[in-house]
């Protein structure tokens, strides 16, 4: 293995002549820098990152805690978008990524704190996960430079789908579609709910629209069977929606199939619409009305603020960001203003 002493006797320069190259720093001509450097590739030196991490006291490696309840780990078509984009954004900064181990009983014998100064991470990035846990609060209260995805604490970096406008977008297009009799089909309770339950409702008043108790109806984010119960119930009710919400594309997928059941047709017996924009919604027919989440955005933007924090973190502003999403509009939500030309 090259050492730095084997790569300065090459060049004929000192070490530190060599370390000051290879850190990139001014009193260091360009040209003995290019020719260290070139050397260093043609001999196969890489610096040790252990004694990197002892000379910088920073580990260039940060943690991700993401456990969602319905156990689809990374194959969640929306954070698996997110986290995606955030692995590229801290990779350009030279920095790497692990999961943070919390699925087995050896793991939960540390706390997410404990395991996160076991292994040396310079900051943390929490998505899709029960944030009411204490242990999660106690890595969030600590002096970890952390940023959230999808959830605001005070004086932490959060980082956020706009839920409100989202919302507000959506079914301001379905009522200009001409329905008015909108249900809406909600996830479990979490802060993206609640916004979005509270966006719908201020959205409903505005528009003059009523919305029947039950037309609210609840179902786990992401849980097909639950979506499609709920779509059979408020498809049985006397006087049924013309148009359902769903909290998510694929719980919206449930519902779908409970509609096809019942031998209805979409968008013509029945309107439909997600929110996420996965990219699968693009690919069926008709293609799903939805709200498509930036999510290169929310990572490129949770991995940069995490790298502030911890490169600069007097400098970094503590603040929540929110991050607008798109309509797209597909096929499923029928113009009911073309039904009575």
């Amino acid at each position: 293995m090259v050492s730095m002493k084997d790569l300065a006797a090459a060049c004929n320069v000192s070490i530190a002549t060599v370390s000051k190259a290879l850190n990139d720093q001014k009193d260091v001509s360009p040209k003995t820098k290019e020719m260290i450097r070139q050397k260093a590739r043609e001999l196969g030196y890489y610096p040790n990152s252990a004694a990197k991490a002892l000379k910088t006291n920073r580990s260039h490696n940060i943690g991700v805690l993401f456990v969602d309840d319905s156990q689809s780990g990374l194959t969640h078509d929306f954070f698996a978008h997110v986290l995606d984009s955030f692995k590229r954004t801290i990779e350009q900064y030279d920095y790497d990524m692990t999961m943070v181990n919390c699925s087995t009983s050896h793991s939960r014998s540390m706390s997410y704190l404990e395991r996160t100064k076991y292994r040396g991470f310079d900051g943390v990035a929490i998505a899709c996960i029960d944030f009411r846990d204490p242990q999660v609060l106690e890595l969030v209260h600590s002096k970890v430079p952390v940023v959230t995805i999808d959830y605001i604490f005070n004086d932490r970096i959060a980082v956020v789908s706009d839920n409100v406008k989202g919302m507000k977008e959506l079914l301001t297009y379905v009522w200009k579609m001409g329905h008015r009799k909108i249900a809406y089909i909600h996830g479990s309770d979490s802060s993206v709910t609640q916004a979005r339950l509270s966006s719908f409702y201020t959205t409903a008043a505005q528009l003059g629209l009523k919305i029947p108790e039950a037309y609210v109806r609840e179902a786990a984010y992401r849980s097909t069977e639950a979506a499609c119960a709920e779509t059979r119930r408020l498809l049985s009710m006397p006087d049924p929606p013309t148009c359902i919400l769903y909290p998510d594309d694929f719980a919206c997928f449930g519902g779908m199939n409970a509609i096809r059941e019942m031998g209805l047709r979409i968008p013509e017996d029945i309107s439909i619409a997600g929110y996420d924009g996965i990219s699968l919604g693009r690919h069926i027919e008709p293609k799903l009305t939805t709200i498509r989440q930036d999510t290169e955005r929310i990572g490129a933007c949770a991995a940069e603020q995490l790298i502030s924090l911890i490169e600069r973190p007097r400098a970094t502003i503590i603040r929540p960001i929110t991050i607008e999403g798109t309509l797209y509009e597909g096929n499923t939500v029928r113009d009911m203003h073309a039904h009575l030309q």
